[in-house]
This record gives structure tokens, C-alpha cells and sequence, in this order.
């Protein structure tokens, strides 16, 4: 892909719109579930893509983009491969989903590697390509060139097992993941009459009180909550028996209400076409421009040095408070592009840090989302707290959250707030549900979403009934959409430097799956013969033709999924 552009700082007007790439045009040429992401995010952002589609290309596809008029033009052009640094031939979604660990990932609940029947991998890649391409037009809006961008679908599917790839490689002797045993069955739940839902809580509390309402024995809810705990950490969820048969001998109105007291969400699980969504989102991110404060100085955007530096958002500064997966690879992402992360932690530190298994006196999974970000503690439930985010803010160019619906709000620390202490401010939240739920939504977390948007007919096994993947697919890519938008965000703020507003969801991001994410539903899949299924991760890092992909220390963690050359 080229992409031809225009840096046109100070445009008249450009403050007023929230599509960052009117007046550029972009060629797609090749056919990929990567390449057709790309080029729809592409136009949603106000870019003009036409096809090209070449009768035969070595990789994904490429995209090249030209802009119209201006001061300063050059075209730039994003190439996607299939291997990138992964020294095998892969040639196809199948090749990269059996050889970098997705198959083993995704199959971990039915006992062996079990193809994901979407184009996961060239969805995540495509989010990627187009985080690459805004990275370079914000570096050349600072006077930086940069030419080509470059990205593999291999690397994005690297990323997305990423949290597991470093679990597994952790030096860790305590560890213990929770395995498959005879007897036991993962989730969705099935009620007696006939209604598959998923559950959700993160309180031990709250999940007893549950099944005990629904009458199953005490040791059965004893021993099912550590696998439902650590269930996104391991991609299997093997419970009791007892629980299962509990759900199916209660309606699924009686569940609901006793849920309801409980404080346990409840989702029930959608096949393709059908939805719990009161209102879908119709784009992957949101920018909107806040209401400009005539009297304030817009913040600069720092003045990068030509010809060129080492990554695009050098010199950026990121203030980040979050939890979990999604809000982190936001952060983690644009870390990864460059900037200066500074993340914001309770006192004592994130207490994810101490989850095992562990790597050097940190969690490992943690590693793999936050390593090289700064940590300033504070306790946000005081005044105290909240002044030391301000003053963060008050040199930040962007403020990444995934608190719950009203907490910012509540905490005086929402975008137009922020935007007073630091006019130009991008505010992205990334949240589960954005406002598509109601005012009072189940809990936004990755299985509920995938349950409730009917993503889960399209994750199950051919011929089975719709089932969420245990593997984050929504959390990572969550992430990826969240830090495209901060992308856009900033460019549309170079324009005119003033604030914007960037809203993100998992639901959000289910929609870049359910739009593109078919392509390899028909494929072949129990025939791929071109490369190794990847049955152990650890074997996988070992891998010295994975090598160039990897980095080594206390676990193996993904490299940058991109290559930048003037």
C-alpha cells in the first residue's frame, strides 16, 4: 500500500473534523484479510483507496498513499508480508495461525490445536499496518520523512499470543497453569431451558453467593473459581461438573434474577446475526473534537530532528492508567512507536505485577504489556491522587484510561477537564461496552463481549454451537483499535492543536472481526501441511527461525511488529 500525503499544519478548519485523512488517496494492491482492513480503516479516517489488486504478490499486499495539495507531500508506502522476520514459508492466515501459536492458543480448551475459524491474524495485522502509517504521518508532521512502513502478519499474530508466549518462557518453578482434566468443561453454561450464556464476576465473593443461589455444593464452587480466575491468563476454563448441571436445571429468567442479586453479569451467547447490543458501534474508534477553549494556547507538538530518528512518536508522552490487557497494549503500542509512557499505579504497584508465573521479580504477562513504561504511584480514590495525574497531564500529550463507565467523571479527570489543565490533550478511553449497553452495562470484559455481539458464533468449532474463544482475542485487539485512535487523534490535532476525545471499546473493536473476519471460514483447515502446528510455546521461542521475531530476556517476549525506513 502507498499513501500519499500532506502535512497542512494550521489548515483552516481542520480543528472542526474528526477524519484526519481528507484529502489523501490510497492504492491497495494485493488481496488480504490484512490489506482489506487496512484500506477500510484507512477510509473511514477520510482517505480515497481505490483497488489494485495485482494477480500475484509475495505478501499480504501492500498500500501506497498520495496526498493532494499542500506545502510538504511524499508518498509513503506500507508493505505487508505474511513471514516478515519469521523464517518459515508461510503463504496464508492457516500458515500463521498453525505456526506462531494461535491454533495451540485457541485449542487449549479442546485438548489439542484447534484452527480459529476467523482471519484473527491478518485482522490484528491490518490494525497495525494503519497504527504504522499514522505513526509515520505524525512523525512527518514534526518534519521527520519517513518513507516505507513494514509489517508481517506473522508479527501481528506473534503480538496477539503474546501475554501467553511470555507465561510460557517464564523461569518460573512454582508455576502451575491450570490444565484440562476428565471430567470437567469450560464455559458457556446451558440453562434448562436451553439458553447458552456466559458468566462473569472478578470477586470470589460474589461468584459463591451466585452458585449457591442456584444450589450447587460448596466444594464444587470452591474448586471452579481459581480456573474461572485465571482463566484469561491460561485459555481454558476446566470446571466442575456440579456447576454445569447446576445451570441446567434453572430457567434462564431464574439464573438472571439470581445473578441480579448476586452481582454477577450475565450475557446470553449469540450465533452470526444476532445480538444483545442495544446500540453496535459503527467504527472501530470515535475522535471527537472537544469544544475549544478560545483563550488557551494549543500544546506544540514537539520538533522532531531531520532526516530521521529511530521511532515515529519519539519525543511523545503518554500518561496511562489502566489494567488488565486492553488498556495496556494501548499504552504498550505506542511505547513500542517510541513514546514516553508514564503509567499511573496504586501504591504498592499494579497488583498484577505479582501474578504468577513470574520472570525476574515481575509477573510475566505483565512484562508483556507495560516493560520500559515509567511508574508513578497514586492512590486516585483521594485529591491527593488525583492532583499528581493532573500534574503528569499538565506535560502529556496523550491520557490513556480503561476505568469503568463515570469513573472519570467522577474523578474530575474527563477530557474536558483534562483539556483545561492541557489544551491540545488527546483523552482515549478504552473501555468493554462504551454507552452500546445502557447506563448500567454487564461487566465489559473479553468473553462477555464476544458472547453478547454474536462474535462467538464465528469463533466456534465448524459444526458446534456458538462459543467464545478462551483465547483475549478482544482484549488485544481492543488495544491495537485504541491505539490507532490515539493515532488519528493526534493527527488531527496537528492541524490545530487543540483537544480531542478518543473512545474505544471492545465492542468496538469486535467489529473489524465481524466485518472482515470471514475470509478464512471456508479454508482448508484441517489440510494445512505447509508448516508445523505449534503445540508447546516454550518450543516455539526455542525456535531459532523465530529468533529475528523475539526478544530473550527473562521471558520471550514479541519484538516491534514494524519496520520504518525513510
Amino acid at each position: 500500500m502507498t499513501v500519499k500525503e500532506s502535512v497542512r499544519a494550521g489548515t483552516p478548519g481542520a480543528a472542526e473534523q474528526d477524519q484526519p485523512l481528507t484529502g489523501m488517496s490510497a492504492t491497495a494492491v494485493g488481496r488480504s484479510t490484512a490489506l482489506a482492513v487496512a484500506a477500510d480503516h484507512l477510509a473511514l479516517l477520510g482517505c480515497t483507496v481505490a483497488d489494485a489488486p495485482a494477480p500475484h504478490t509475495e505478501g499480504a499486499g501492500s498500500l501506497i498513499t498520495t496526498s493532494g495539495d499542500g506545502p510538504v507531500s511524499h508518498v509513503l508506502t506500507c508493505a505487508i508480508d505474511w513471514a516478515g522476520p519469521v523464517a518459515l514459508p508461510l503463504a496464508s492466515e492457516a500458515d500463521v495461525q498453525a505456526a506462531c501459536g494461535i491454533t495451540h492458543v485457541h485449542g487449549r480448551r479442546y485438548g489439542r490445536p484447534t484452527p480459529l475459524p476467523l482471519d484473527y491474524a491478518g485482522a490484528v495485522t491490518g490494525v497495525l499496518a494503519v497504527t504504522g502509517v499514522l505513526a509515520a504521518l505524525h512523525a512527518a508532521a514534526r518534519g521527520t520523512r519517513i518513507g516505507r512502513v513494514g509489517t508481517s502478519v506473522a508479527q501481528g499474530a506473534l503480538l496477539a499470543t503474546g501475554q501467553y508466549l511470555a507465561a510460557a518462557t517464564a523461569d518460573d518453578e512454582a508455576w502451575l497453569p491450570v490444565l484440562p482434566v476428565p471430567g470437567a468443561a469450560a464455559p458457556p453454561f446451558t440453562s434448562a431451558d436451553g439458553v447458552r450464556f456466559e458468566v462473569e464476576t472478578l470477586h470470589a465473593e460474589v461468584w459463591q453467593r451466585f452458585w449457591a443461589a442456584l444450589g450447587a455444593d460448596r466444594p464444587a464452587i470452591r474448586r471452579g473459581w481459581p480456573p474461572f480466575q485465571l482463566r484469561y491468563a491460561t485459555a481454558v476454563c476446566p470446571l466442575p461438573g456440579e456447576l454445569h448441571r447446576a445451570t441446567t436445571g434453572a430457567a434462564y429468567s431464574v439464573i438472571r434474577a439470581a445473578a441480579a442479586r448476586a452481582g454477577v453479569s450475565v450475557v446470553r451467547v449469540c450465533g452470526p446475526g444476532e445480538t444483545e447490543v442495544v446500540a453496535a458501534p459503527s467504527a472501530p474508534w470515535s475522535v471527537t473534537p472537544l469544544p475549544v477553549d478560545r483563550t488557551a494556547a494549543p500544546a506544540p507538538s514537539p520538533v522532531l530532528p531531520s532526516p530521521a530518528v529511530p521511532w515515529p512518536l519519539a519525543g511523545l508522552v503518554v500518561v496511562e492508567s489502566t489494567t488488565r490487557v486492553q488498556g495496556p497494549l494501548a499504552g504498550h503500542v505506542l511505547a513500542l512507536l517510541g513514546a514516553r509512557v508514564i503509567r499511573v499505579e496504586p501504591p504498592g504497584g499494579d497488583p498484577m505485577r505479582g501474578i504468577a508465573p513470574m520472570a525476574g521479580g515481575c509477573s510475566a504477562r505483565f512484562l508483556a504489556l507495560n516493560r520500559g513504561k515509567e511508574v508513578v504511584e497514586a492512590d486516585l480514590g483521594t485529591a491527593g491522587g488525583r492532583s499528581t495525574v493532573r500534574e503528569l497531564v499538565r506535560d502529556a500529550d496523550v491520557f490513556l484510561h480503561n476505568w469503568a463507565p463515570g469513573k472519570a467523571a467522577a474523578r474530575d479527570l474527563d477530557a474536558a477537564g483534562l483539556a483545561v489543565v492541557r489544551p491540545g490533550l488527546v483523552h482515549a478511553w478504552a473501555s468493554g461496552w462504551g454507552e452500546a449497553m445502557g447506563i448500567a452495562p454487564p461487566i465489559g470484559t473479553d468473553y462477555l463481549v464476544q458472547a453478547g455481539c454474536g462474535l462467538a458464533g464465528l469463533t466456534a468449532r465448524p459444526g458446534g454451537p456458538p462459543a467464545p474463544s478462551l483465547m483475549t482475542l478482544l482484549d488485544v485487539l481492543g488495544g491495537l483499535v485504541c491505539a490507532e485512535g490515539v493515532l488519528a487523534a493526534l493527527l488531527s490535532r496537528a492541524a490545530a492543536g487543540h483537544s480531542r476525545r478518543v473512545d474505544t471499546s471492545l465492542l468496538s473493536a469486535a467489529t473489524v472481526l465481524t466485518t472482515h473476519g470471514r475470509g478464512a471460514a471456508s479454508g482448508p483447515w484441517e489440510t494445512v501441511t505447509s508448516v508445523p502446528f505449534c503445540t508447546d510455546l516454550a518450543d516455539l521461542a526455542a525456535d531459532p527461525r523465530f529468533g529475528a521475531a523475539l526478544n530473550r530476556r527473562e521471558c520471550a517476549l514479541p519484538g516491534r511488529p514494524w519496520e520504518f525506513t525513510a
